[in-house]
């Protein structure tokens, strides 16, 4: 299998979401590689599409077996992976795979696929900015905003570590810019 990957990585609130969404909607040869993790679905999430809800036990027994890709706790009781059955069922489709993932979990998938992944840190234009988009957002109570924006500050620290840092101050930029670097690198040899 030759499919590619496509990594996107931000601090939560930062918009790389919404920039996934838009990517996926564009025509290009892009599935959305579904995260599984241990905590519970919040309103109108669905099992599968947004993520697949795996009890903690059930998770660490998968990590066992090593079906993960990566994984890793990002908040304490908290754990996020990626199941490799996901990345080989999206080339089996004939697609690349696109991720939503944690920054630690961008820089692991970078380090695993080498030059057939891009990875892309979603910059948010200040951490003031970030602060106020999580909490219009709405689904975070007070201190898990402030548990996000700690760790916003070390997760900006390595956006070095990405092929691209893209600043989200202007969504409408922001996509085009994620268009044209995605497309690039999609007819890339």
């Amino acid at each position: 299998m030759d499919g590619k990957l496509i990594i996107f990585s931000a601090p939560s609130g930062s918009g790389k979401t919404t920039i996934v969404k838009h990517l996926l909607g564009c025509g290009l040869p892009l599935e959305f590689s579904v995260s599984a993790c241990t905590r519970e679905p919040r309103s109108g999430e669905v099992n599968g599409k947004d993520y697949y809800f795996i009890p903690l036990y059930d998770f660490r027994k998968k990590v066992e077996n090593g079906e993960f890709v990566e994984w890793e706790e990002v908040y304490p009781g908290l754990l996020y992976g990626t199941l490799k059955s996901e990345i080989e069922r999206i080339w089996k489709a004939g697609k690349n795979v696109i991720f939503d993932v944690d920054v630690a979990g961008g820089i692991n998938l970078k380090n695993q696929f080498g030059k057939r992944a891009f990875s892309i840190f979603v910059m948010p234009p200040s951490v003031e900015e970030l602060e106020n988009r999580l909490k219009s957002r709405g689904t975070d109570a007070g201190e898990d905003i402030r548990t996000r924006i700690e760790k916003a500050h070390q997760e900006i620290k390595l956006a070095t570590d990405f092929d691209l840092v893209l600043v989200n101050d202007d969504l409408d930029e922001a996509l085009k810019k994620a268009f044209i670097a995605v497309n690039r690198f999609l007819k890339s040899k």
